[in-house]
């Protein structure tokens, strides 16, 4: 059973659609009696990071939702925001995080306007002057190594659309990487907790392939 967390962001009916078609059973969680009994959870998410965790905070699942990740070991994965809110800030806005990974949400820049700003690109992609924001489309995406969530994967593709990216506080956590212009982290994990930048629910049979191996996790 997949529990879909309906905090009004993201095409929930897409990530059912596609278990629905694996024969693998979902509900949505709209209030925190729902999250109970969790054995998966996913957090979807589209838009800004400040209204995703205000619109959480309003559901009042943030609790439960701690209590069945970081209490009960309940897998559970973030997908585009729903992965950038795991951190613990985001230079989008000014609101915390749930801090489940260490890290926070910096924005993709060019390395011109990265001059011009005097802001320190060490963590930063680096995209040049030919390179558009939002990152949008389908691109790579390279497992660190063989993992659970990726196996059975050749070249996957995803596909992407964002503007910020997750900066871990350790390299350890990245599982994938992604190039735009210059790596940086498409997928991490700490234990429990995973988090993936690109939409699996639009990804064709790659996305139907990382649905159903969270879902064997």
């Amino acid at each position: 059973m997949i529990t879909i967390v309906d905090y009004g962001l993201g095409n929930i009916r897409a990530f059912c659609n596609v278990y629905e078609r694996l024969n693998i059973k979902t509900r949505t969680a709209r209030i925190p009696s729902d999250l109970k009994n969790s054995e998966k959870i996913i957090i979807p998410g589209i838009g800004a990071f400040d209204y995703a965790m205000m619109r959480l905070n309003a559901s009042g699942m943030k609790e439960e939702l701690n209590e069945q990740v970081l209490n009960n070991k309940v897998p559970v994965m973030g997908i585009c925001v729903g992965m950038q809110i795991l951190a613990e800030r985001s230079e989008e806005g000014v609101m915390p995080g749930l801090g489940w990974i260490n890290g926070s949400v910096k924005k993709l820049i060019r390395k011109n306007d990265s001059m011009k700003t005097g802001q320190d690109n060490e963590d930063l992609v680096g995209l040049d002057e030919k390179i558009s924001l939002p990152h949008m489309g389908w691109n790579d995406v390279v497992p660190v190594e063989v993992n659970s969530l990726f196996r059975e994967m050749e070249m996957p593709r995803f596909y992407f659309l964002h503007s910020y990216y997750f900066a871990p506080n350790s390299r350890a956590l990245i599982i994938a990487y992604t190039n735009y212009c210059g790596d940086f982290a498409s997928a991490v994990r700490e234990g429990n907790i995973f988090g993936v930048q690109f939409h699996p629910e639009k990804s064709h049979s790659y996305g139907v392939q990382l649905l159903k191996n969270f879902a064997l996790l």
